[in-house]
């Protein structure tokens, strides 16, 4: 008896309705008694014939697109079909002759979520499969009754393209035979109750430019020039190295131009004011430019509104050969509803918790990543090696750690559950920002993870080994933003030098906890929008006295213990708060504008700064011990002076002295070591050069025998108004 080749209706029905698991089990070439059964699905086609070497055997028009015929063979033969449509016949391969192209370490990897090369497994990825070029196309989605793959190249009608599911994994497969670079691509799923959804690839490694939001195919050609910077990056951990960083936003910065056009300017400019780092605003893909990318669909495709992937490589790699190092902030906090993107993925809440309460963002209208799921931390774990890996970032700056941590924050009482201890910690979130940290740090060398963190959580930058007297590792972070020092010091700054004496420990206090995390100093983005003002602008007095608070409180800022960070605009005063529509307002700096000398004049503060800062190990050398750093004196509340000791490995010193009053005070008496024969200014803010009044200390300084400060020493300066000084020894 011979068998027919048709399909049952049972499966005719699974696959006109998209809920097929083993399409391929059913669909191309299969050995059955009598010959090799063929059976195609193409719907649209008028005709199908199999065309092997000399054989042609036209298949059987089954109806619904299906056809089906027994071809009396030993064995499955290699072929290719030869499809009519009305009024072209097309020869293509069958897609459903391939076996899985995607390997059993790989689905072990992915189903125990430690895939550390997940991009490598997941998403779409061209090869050549069986001897044939095409493109894999593989997705995690457990809770799917099937999916099914639409694009460019099948007139986004994904019918005749259903995916296998690979086992237990949740992970469906299909491998696209002449599907290349460039083919926009989404995939349908069918949810548990039958509905569809078309989706973008979770794992997209480039995508439409926004508002439209399919996913690209894409294979990376770019060939990097940066090897002697990846060599050198590793020597010096960050908290012992020179570390200022320039905070930017990419798509502002210089509004309009693209990443290669960006890579002609940025590094030039940034090297012209020495900065040793940047520090991007989030680069992954997100669908509103007001979000400035805090809310992540594409979290594995830098945003093509500035170009392609292997422009932004072109980017990182000018940066790196310009001697620049390249931060980019990272959000595996949370990611927005949108229904084509990430939410309820396949149906079912999957990257969300499935608890509403513990899915829903209270401050942002986001969802929260659940972080208890292996395959979910494995989705952001290999993002961060991903970030590192392929396109060289040398840091990640973890947006809202603090919102992961804590269950209860920003919610109410009754809000919020408890976790097993009892305690208000996110237990899971915990564990996946030790995992992250372990896992980039052990791959990358030489990279950095810096945490944003707004409250005094025990062990952010302890290693993950280390337990503290909370009861927990440490999260494992390299570095910490210091919000505290940040807040005190504005809040001080803000207020008339009046009125400061009253608010002196406000700039003093930072000092108690200066050693209990390895810190950045951050003026950012965040501080100079929403009606905060620009820095320049928070300072108190007129015109003058606002440029000379600011420069004095820019100096003060390098000269404390911890890594600068500054927001594009401030180095050169910029008096608006910052658009992400217009940028930094660069026509202060025209020559042909009559206060362009007051703006150039901090500008250049801010390249000395920087200058002096690299080349006096003492500003950063010991940043993170308590050795580094003496008080001469930090109580000089009614004068408004602050005066403090840096010191290098070597014991050298650097000596800082800030006047926050707008008097000049002559013979003003420090103490001094008694070890220094005689000092010499070596940075003074007030000079006519920054655009102060050009009060200065002549050379050489030289120490007297009357103790003061507890000294055995001391030395007599005058004081510039609302300025500091940096002494180096003569």
């Amino acid at each position: 008896m011979t068998i027919s080749p048709a399909l049952d209706a049972p499966d005719r029905d699974r696959l006109l309705h998209g809920t097929h698991h083993a399409p391929h089990s059913v669909l191309g070439a299969h050995l059955v008694p009598g010959g090799v059964a063929f059976r195609v699905f193409r719907p649209f086609a008028l005709g199908v014939t199999v065309v092997a070497g000399q054989l042609k055997a036209e298949l059987h028009d089954d109806g619904d697109g299906f056809f089906s015929g027994l071809v009396p063979l030993q064995g499955v033969p290699e072929y290719r079909l030869a499809v009519a449509y009305d009024g072209t016949v097309q020869e293509v391969e069958d897609a459903y002759r391939f076996l899985p192209a995607l390997g059993d370490l790989d689905l072990h990897l992915i189903g125990e979520g430690r895939h550390e090369e997940l991009w490598q497994a997941l998403g779409a990825r061209t090869m050549t499969h069986q001897g044939v070029t095409g493109t894999r196309f593989t997705v995690w989605a457990p809770d799917a009754q099937g999916v099914r793959l639409a694009g460019s190249f099948n007139f986004w009608d994904g019918t005749g393209a259903p995916l296998r599911s690979l086992g237990g994994t949740g992970v469906w497969e299909l491998f696209m035979p002449g599907v290349g670079e460039g083919e926009l691509y989404k995939f349908e799923i069918t949810r548990p109750d039958g509905s569809k959804t078309m989706r973008a690839d979770p794992m997209a490694r480039r995508t439409e430019i926004p508002p439209a939001t399919s996913s690209i195919v894409h294979a990376s050609h770019y060939e990097w020039n940066d090897e002697e910077w990846l060599a050198q990056r590793a020597e010096l951990p960050a908290h012992e190295a020179p570390l200022s960083i320039y905070e930017l936003h990419l798509a502002s910065w210089r509004p309009g131009l693209t990443y290669r056009q960006l890579a002609e300017q940025l590094p030039a400019y940034v090297k012209d004011l020495g900065f040793t780092h940047v520090e991007m605003m989030p680069v992954a893909e997100h669908p509103y430019g007001g979000s400035w990318g805090y809310q992540v669909t594409g979290f594995y495709a830098p945003t093509a509104r500035l170009g392609t992937p292997d422009d932004f490589k072109f980017l990182v790699d000018a940066l790196h050969q310009a001697g620049i190092g390249v931060l980019m902030d990272w959000v595996p906090a949370h990611f927005p509803r949108d229904d084509w993107a990430l939410a309820e993925f396949d149906g079912r809440p999957l990257y969300e918790h499935e608890d509403p309460l513990r899915a829903a963002h209270p401050d942002w209208g986001t969802l929260e990543f659940d972080f208890g799921r292996r395959e979910v931390r494995n989705f952001l774990v290999a993002n961060a090696v991903y970030w590192c890996e392929e396109f060289h970032i040398d840091g990640l700056r973890v947006d809202a750690v603090a919102s992961m941590l804590y269950l209860d924050y920003s919610r109410k009482p009754g809000q919020w559950t408890p976790n097993e201890h009892g305690g208000r910690e996110n237990l899971d979130a915990v564990a996946f920002l030790q995992e992250m940290n372990a896992t980039v740090y052990r791959r990358v060398p030489g990279v950095v993870t810096i945490a944003e963190e707004s409250t005094a959580w025990d062990g952010v930058t302890r290693a993950t080994h280390h337990i503290g007297p909370g009861g927990f590792g440490g999260l494992g972070f390299g570095l910490k933003w210091n919000m505290g020092w940040m807040h005190d010091s504005l809040d001080y700054m803000s207020h008339e030098p009046v009125h400061r004496k009253h608010h002196h420990g406000e700039m003093t206090f930072s000092m108690v906890y200066a050693y209990s995390e390895n810190y950045v100093l951050p003026i950012s983005h965040d501080e100079v929008v929403h009606g905060k003002r620009s820095l320049v602008s928070k300072m108190p007095g007129d015109w003058w006295q606002q440029r000379a608070g600011l420069r004095a409180y820019l100096a003060f800022m390098w000269s404390h213990p911890g890594k600068q960070l500054l927001f594009m605009g401030q180095e050169f005063a910029q008096g608006a708060e910052w658009s992400e529509t217009n940028g930094p307002d660069w026509w202060l700096l025209d020559p042909s504008y009559g206060a362009e000398a007051d703006h150039r004049g901090v500008r250049d503060l801010v390249r000395d700064l920087n200058t002096v800062y690299r080349h006096t190990p003492a500003l950063w050398q010991l940043d993170t011990s308590p050795s580094g750093f003496q008080w001469i004196t930090g109580d000089a509340s009614e004068d408004n002076v602050f005066a403090f000791l840096r010191y290098d490995t070597d014991g050298s010193p650097l000596l800082a002295v800030s006047n926050f009053s707008p008097v000049v005070r002559h013979d003003y008496r420090l103490g001094t070591p008694d070890d220094i024969p005689a000092w010499h200014e070596t940075l003074n803010t007030d000079t006519a050069l920054y655009g102060g009044s050009d009060i200065t200390n002549q050379d050489p300084i030289k120490p007297e025998p009357q103790p003061w400060h507890g000294r055995p020493a001391s030395i007599r300066l005058t004081l510039p108004p609302l300025a500091t000084v940096w002494l180096r020894p003569a």
